[in-house]
């Protein structure tokens, strides 16, 4: 997105209500789920409930933004029961995710229950062993919920999910005969999968480095908190590398989506400081791309393959499962639940869409189905679900220490100069007469190299001088009307002997 570095939901609705607003409940720590919360806490700073490990890494956000000690941030376990004023119980529900301590929120209100599945997928054989308690979703099926909430991540997708352990299989089997050096890329955020990375290692010998700052911040805090399983000098510092065989090492590291900054596209493109990939690496690509990633993981792979190393990725063998349900196990969910309204959340329209017909295979009539968009308000009772309005939504870009100062006018103006450049007109005029007493000179940025494209800049100062005695002529002397007749005229010609069309910026200084 042109130089912006993160997008937050836009929370004005909140901030008009912050006084209705008890807690923030989060259901696993997750970056889209997580990522936000420090902007948030600067505006409304509420008491938030999380899992163990969503607590540890919001801890970390916290420290960075220096909020820690102004928070109030409560641990939760699975089965627990928060009660919030006269009217609201929120209990947590075991979950099965990508990412440890996951769980679902059985909302309890006035007019009934009201089940948020969270990100999920039905899990038999997690690589923690705790299975999502699927008993106590069908419990609450059977007293009665009034809406259910689910993931349609997956929608699409007929089938089950795979389980995340027979991802520990093809890792056995890439491992075991291999004397290659073994370089990782995950989602720093998949512990499960760094787990049966460190399980591989242990079983075949080998040491660990990790790479990448939120691979170390994420596999730091998982251990401290026991989610990582492992003997105590498994990890070694990256810098350690060079005294090890390359059959000894594995390296963990970021940069499974091909982001251009990241450790695992540098070392593709030779530049990293610390490791050098070689032919006698084999590098496994474990995730998918992210669609609209396509490109930088098909880069990354070239490069690397390029270099002479071995990689694997998704295409050629088994080494990814996702995170989130296919249409079977949200077919459970539905069957347990028992719902009377179908609200599918997280996901693109297309998803939304599709879960709501596997909703109505499964019995739920159409009219109780709904779809909702980012700020519409739905309200709900026994009898009847309906829209009644809508409030402020969006997003909010943030670009350095910047927070919504970017807005699409910003945007629009760097996808201009990012395609068609800039150029800048500079000429003193004589503030009595009118007179232009120096220039114009001209200055090009991303649109033509001016040593090379002389009569191209001669030409632009003629129409410049142009216009300018035309003004005069017509007794024009508001330097804003200038400026304007000057781009106007300026850019039209540009276009003609150039098809381009940057950006034009007229400066008229007066003496």
């Amino acid at each position: 997105m042109l130089g912006i570095d993160l997008v937050i939901p836009d929370i004005t609705y909140l901030e008009k209500n912050k006084e209705k607003i008890k807690a923030m409940i989060i259901t696993h720590g997750h970056e889209d789920h997580i990522g936000s919360v420090p902007y948030f806490l600067k505006q409304i700073n509420v008491p938030i409930y999380a899992p163990k490990l969503a607590v540890g890494l919001i801890k970390n956000k916290l420290e960075e933004h220096k909020l820690l000690r102004s928070t109030k941030l409560y641990e939760v376990m699975q089965g627990q029961v928060l009660t919030f004023g006269k009217y609201f119980k929120v209990e947590f529900i075991r979950s099965t995710h990508s990412i440890p301590d996951s769980v679902m929120l059985a909302i309890t209100t006035p007019v009934g229950t009201i089940l948020h599945t969270g990100d999920f997928k039905v899990d038999y054989t997690p690589i923690d062993g705790k299975i999502m308690d699927l008993g106590r979703i069908a419990e609450l099926g059977n007293q009665g919920i009034l809406a259910l909430m689910s993931d349609s991540t997956n929608s699409e997708r007929k089938g089950f999910t795979m389980s995340e352990s027979s991802v520990g299989e093809v890792f056995d089997k890439l491992f075991i005969h291999c004397t290659k050096r073994i370089v990782v890329a995950t989602f720093a955020s998949n512990v499960h999968r760094v787990q049966q990375i460190v399980n591989s290692a242990v079983k075949y010998g080998r040491k660990i480095a990790v790479c990448g700052r939120s691979m170390i911040n994420m596999i730091t805090t998982a251990r401290e908190l026991g989610y990582i399983d492992c003997p105590e000098d498994l990890f070694i510092d990256i810098d350690m590398i060079g005294t090890y065989n390359d059959e000894q090492l594995v390296i963990i590291t970021t940069g499974s989506q091909g982001e251009p900054m990241s450790a695992l596209t540098r070392m593709a493109a030779g530049d990293h400081r610390k490791v050098k990939i070689t032919p006698n690496d084999l590098v496994i690509i474990s995730a998918n791309p992210i669609p609209g990633n396509e490109k930088f993981v098909s880069k990354v792979i070239d490069d690397l393959m390029q270099i002479g190393a071995e990689v694997v990725y998704s295409a050629l063998a088994d080494v990814h499962v996702s995170g989130h349900a296919c249409q079977e196990e949200q077919k459970l969910i539905i069957a347990l639940a028992k719902p009377k309204f179908f609200i599918p959340v997280h996901g693109e329209y297309r998803q939304l869409m599709a879960h709501s017909e596997t909703a109505k295979d499964m019995g739920i009539e159409g009219k109780n189905i709904i779809l909702m968009s980012n700020g519409r308000v739905l309200e709900i009772d026994e009898n009847e679900a309906k829209f009644t309005g809508a409030v402020q939504s969006g997003r909010v870009l943030v670009d350095g220490l910047g927070v919504g100062d970017v807005g699409n006018v910003v945007l629009r103006d760097r996808q201009h100069l990012s395609q068609d450049g800039l150029i800048v007109i500079v000429l003193t005029m004589d503030s009595n007469t009118g007179e232009v007493v120096a220039g114009p000179d001209v200055i090009s940025r991303g649109f033509v190299y001016v040593r090379e494209s002389e009569n191209l800049m001669d030409d632009v100062k003629s129409v410049v001088r142009h216009e300018i005695r035309k003004c005069e002529e017509r007794g024009i002397r508001d330097w804003s009307t200038i400026k304007s007749t000057v781009r106007e005229n300026l850019k039209d010609y540009i276009f003609m002997k150039t098809k381009r069309n940057p950006m034009i910026i007229p400066i008229i200084m007066e003496v």
